[in-house]
């Protein structure tokens, strides 16, 4: 039995509207190991909404595809969204899809002590980069 499962998604998920957040099936797909590792590499981003591009130099060991295939499973549970550049405001070569933590998942990491964001802000920090991987951390980032 798992109480308290689902709460309404009125907190940025992207689980569909009037759709409940499942709290268990957000744990479920959280805990796997590489996306528990993609998780903590949105948390820890200075601008808390990465791209691929930057996800990938975080996580050598996946394939953009395999983190893009992640991205999709943490959405499907409301755990991150995308947020994007529209159309006109795109600037060629450069990524225009960023991901986040939902307002939901956050709630629901600070509830269990999981995810805290001042620890992985600090890891992320310590890890060199390159110009390239700096100079897309710096993009602004579209708003909700």
């Amino acid at each position: 039995m798992h109480p308290q499962t689902t709460q309404p998604n009125g907190g940025g998920g992207n689980v569909g509207p009037g759709t409940e957040f499942n709290t268990w099936k957000a744990l479920q797909k959280a805990t796997d190991k590489s996306r528990a590792n993609l998780i903590a590499d949105v948390i820890g981003h200075p601008k808390g909404a990465p791209s691929v591009d930057e996800l990938d130099y975080m996580n050598p060991s996946l394939e953009k595809d395999a983190i893009r295939n992640h991205l999709k499973t943490l959405q499907s549970v409301g755990v991150v969204e995308a947020l994007e550049i529209e159309a006109g405001e795109r600037t060629r070569g450069f990524p225009y899809k960023f991901y986040r933590i939902t307002d939901d998942a956050r709630e629901l990491f600070d509830e269990n002590g999981l995810f805290p964001r001042d620890p992985w802000r600090r890891q992320y920090e310590r890890v060199e980069k390159t110009g390239e991987i700096e100079e897309l951390q710096e993009m602004p980032r579209p708003n909700l």
